[in-house]
Order: C-alpha cells, then sequence, then structure tokens
C-alpha cells in the first residue's frame, strides 16, 4: 500500500504513475532538507525550505514521504525527470527479448530443401534467436525415428559454427523436437548489425562526398577554360516548348454571310402505272368477198 504523501498520476501510456509532490504541494510543517550537492541541511521548517529553493532557483522535491520528518531535496526536476526518461529508454532499447523460432523438416526431406533450411537456421543463430527444429513423422515413418534422430544429429553438426545443442533430440507423439540456442547472445548481434548499418552509411556518405567534389572540380576546371561553357555546365539552358499554331480567322465576307440553310426537299409523287392497251378488234372480213 502506497503511503498518503505519494500521488496517483495517469501517464500518457494509460498506467498509473506514482509521482512525488514538489514546492506547495508539500503540506508538513518541518522537512529533512538535503541540499542540491547531496549535503545534509539537517531538518528544517517548511517556509524556510521554500524560501531556499525559490533562491536557489530549484524545486523542493519530497524523496522520502514515509520518513519522520519526511525528506526534500533541492534539484532540478524537469531536467531530473528528462534524464530518467533518457535512461529508461536506453534500458529498454538494450533489452533483449528471447525469441524461438521454429523449423519444420521431413524424414526424407530433399537435399536441395535441406539447404534451403539449415541456410535460415544459421540466420536464425546468427541473429541470436533460438531455433525449435521438429521432424514431423507421418504413416510408417513413425516406426523408424532414427531417421529423424540422424537427421536432426546432422543438423547440430552442421550449424555448430552458429549455435550448440539445448535440448536433445526426444521423440513428441508423431514429431521429433530439438532446440539449438545461439552461440552469442543477442546483444552482441544486435550490435555487430548496427555497426555494420554505421560502416555501410559512412561509405555512403564519402562516396557522395567524393562524387561532389569531383563535380566541383569539373565546374572550376570549365569555368577556367571558358565562363560561357561552365555557365552551361552549371545551369542548363530551358527547353522552350513550340507555340500551338494560332487559329486562322474568318474573313469578313464569311463571318457576315449568314449561313445557308437547305430546305427540306418535297416529295415527289409516284408516277402512275401505265395503262394496258386494249387490242385491236379483228379485222372484219373483206368486203370484197
Amino acid at each position: 500500500m502506497l503511503g498518503p504523501r505519494s500521488q496517483h498520476v495517469p501517464d500518457l501510456g494509460g498506467h498509473i504513475s506514482v509521482e512525488p509532490r514538489i514546492n506547495d504541494r508539500i503540506r508538513v510543517p518541518e522537512v529533512r532538507l538535503v541540499g542540491p550537492g547531496g549535503e545534509q541541511v539537517g531538518v528544517v521548517r517548511i517556509e524556510d525550505a521554500l524560501r531556499l529553493a525559490a533562491e536557489s532557483d530549484l524545486d523542493l522535491v519530497e524523496v522520502a514521504p514515509n520518513e519522520r520528518p519526511p525528506v526534500c531535496r533541492l534539484m532540478d526536476y524537469g531536467k531530473w525527470k528528462y534524464e530518467n526518461a533518457l535512461k529508461a529508454r536506453e534500458q529498454r532499447r538494450n533489452q533483449t527479448n528471447t525469441v524461438i523460432k521454429e523449423m519444420k523438416l521431413r524424414p526424407k526431406i530433399d537435399p536441395h530443401d535441406y539447404e534451403t533450411k539449415k541456410g535460415h537456421i544459421e540466420r536464425f543463430l546468427r541473429g541470436g534467436d533460438k531455433v525449435k527444429v521438429t521432424i514431423m513423422f507421418r504413416g510408417r515413418e513413425q516406426s523408424r525415428p532414427e531417421l529423424g534422430r540422424r537427421l536432426l544429429e546432422r543438423l547440430a553438426e552442421d550449424v555448430l559454427e552458429f549455435g550448440v545443442v539445448e535440448s536433445a533430440p526426444k521423440q513428441d507423439g508423431r514429431n521429433m523436437i530439438m532446440v539449438i540456442a545461439p552461440t552469442r547472445k543477442k546483444s552482441e548481434a544486435k550490435a555487430e548489425r548496427d555497426a555494420e548499418r554505421k560502416r555501410q552509411a559512412a561509405e555512403h556518405d564519402a562516396e557522395v562526398a567524393e562524387a561532389t567534389a569531383a563535380k566541383q572540380a569539373r565546374v572550376a576546371a570549365v569555368a577556367d577554360e571558358a565562363p560561357a561553357e561552365a555557365a552551361a555546365v552549371v545551369q542548363e539552358p530551358e527547353v522552350v516548348a513550340p507555340a500551338a499554331p494560332a487559329a486562322a480567322e474568318p474573313t469578313p465576307v464569311e463571318a457576315e454571310a449568314p449561313a445557308q440553310v437547305e430546305a427540306p426537299a418535297e416529295p415527289v409523287a409516284p408516277k402512275p402505272a401505265p395503262r394496258p392497251r386494249a387490242k385491236k378488234a379483228a379485222a372484219a372480213p373483206a368486203e370484197a368477198e
């Protein structure tokens, strides 16, 4: 149970943190005062302690609220909180979390697949992580566990440079399990990766600086020979796109002449069909007869 002089203040993460009382929040008649350098001042009244803090441009911080009288110290409270936050962040950064990677194999694995999975296991071990290797048996393969054991022993010998066997192969139902631990700590692997990244960044910066210096030297050489060419090297001429041709304006006659609208053609009546000609009557018999 926390003392009565502590304050519960929620932090930004939603958790409950305990912050000490400072300055006017200290409600006791007298305190045991400690100077900014750790020197013991003695028991003084709270008014005198606050006056000393104001004169020193410091804060009066209650560091031991459960003592009788409470222990207070003169310090820069904001600076103290900032330094503690930096220390906590550095500790979290250097904290290593144990991670166990898992790799599954078959007793009759193909050589190419074996080399691929072995490469993954080596990468995990170089990163400082443990690896749990599982041999999966199916069907009649369960009657021959020595196949999986020989495979695990071979794998342990192949990755001996990066890890050691932490848990010997053991049968677990249809599977056989072995755990390999890395030979170096994860913090060491992380430090090595950070150093490699810094080295690559430094090499990149050096290459950029060298290229910039070479370009400046070329510009200076051209400037000594021909200033006009140097200006062309420093600033390339702008390429102006050709202007689009202007549309031809209509002549006054064309502008004034109204557009002629063609009238719709009248429908043409169809011609009547020709009448059939009547046949000539048969000629009467000649009267001469």
